[in-house]
């Protein structure tokens, strides 16, 4: 069993070569087991570039509004209380909706593949 504390005053940390745009993560737990979750905040725009998860992903909004795409072009606007599980292997990328911040928490489990950036055109059409 692990318990984590609040991040007692822990600062976030400003991603970046996985992302386009600004993006932070706070760490809520740490990797450890093939599990990590953390806290992160997007700025409008801001995405994750295309990635896999070796077991899976599963993402909660907590505010804002955000978009997730899988590479098959099938995408999804995401608001505050929707939650996405993402299985094993399936490429996507996730982040925020072209006017608005988001945040959500994300649990990802097993290592995380990071693959290309998410071009204009994949984002406009997940942004349409």
């Amino acid at each position: 069993m692990r318990i984590a504390k609040g991040r007692a005053g822990a600062p976030s940390e400003e991603r970046g070569p996985t992302f386009t745009g600004r993006v932070w993560a706070d760490p809520v737990l740490g990797a450890g087991d093939g599990i990590m979750v953390a806290n992160v905040f997007f700025e409008p725009g801001s995405r994750t570039h295309w990635h896999t998860h070796e077991v899976a992903q599963v993402l909660h909004v907590i505010a804002g509004e955000g978009r997730v795409q899988s590479r098959d072009g099938t995408g999804w606007t995401l608001e505050v209380g929707d939650t996405v599980h993402i299985p094993a292997g399936e490429e996507h990328w996730h982040g925020a909706a072209p006017g608005s911040y988001l945040l959500h928490m994300a649990v990802s489990i097993g290592a995380t593949q990071w693959l290309d950036p998410v071009g204009d055109d994949d984002y406009a059409v997940a942004s349409a």
